[in-house]
């Protein structure tokens, strides 16, 4: 019986992958903690809303996009909310949907938190490469990622609605 396997080159870009997201996430995450008193989690969360016109977004919105468990961006969304960076609601839309709204002091929190963030990026992830290269890995791991979400794991696959 003949097992699947990976050749060398693709086991090779499969380990650097692993090991720079490991290395990259490390670093971000203390510099996150650091400047902000945040979680990766909690500034995906807060980040995805400050990026959004309203700055607001449904909870199952938000799970689906940073491709976390929906009871656990609840639990994540509350600490925010009690630190009074968010507030939660009843969705306009849907009775039972929440709806969280950027406040305030978590403009403010981002504010704070980006510059070094930005610095850690072109620091440790952007500086090794060039222009061309930033752009050509743009690409591939924009193409990963749709095919990838093509079958998301149920955190990132988006809701059915209720008409």
């Amino acid at each position: 019986m003949n097992q699947p396997s990976l050749d060398p080159t693709q086991l090779g870009a499969y380990f650097s992958l692993i090991e720079v997201s490991s290395l990259l996430r490390h670093t971000v995450e203390q510099q996150l903690r650091d400047a902000g008193d945040l979680s990766y989690v909690q500034f995906q969360l807060l980040a995805t809303l400050g990026d959004s016109p309203t700055g607001s977004s449904r909870m199952t919105d938000l799970a689906d996009g940073v491709v976390y468990s929906r009871s656990g961006l609840t639990y994540q969304a509350q600490l925010l909310e009690q630190r009074g960076l968010v507030t939660r609601a009843p969705s306009p839309d849907d009775e039972r949907g929440v709806t969280v709204t950027l406040t305030d002091a978590g403009r403010s929190v981002l504010a704070d938190v980006f510059p070094g963030h930005i610095a850690v990026l072109n620091g440790l992830f952007f500086e090794p490469l060039e222009a061309g290269d930033v752009e050509a890995l743009g690409g591939i791991l924009g193409r990963v990622r749709d095919h990838m979400r093509l079958n998301p794991p149920r955190s990132a696959a988006p809701r059915k609605r209720k008409s």
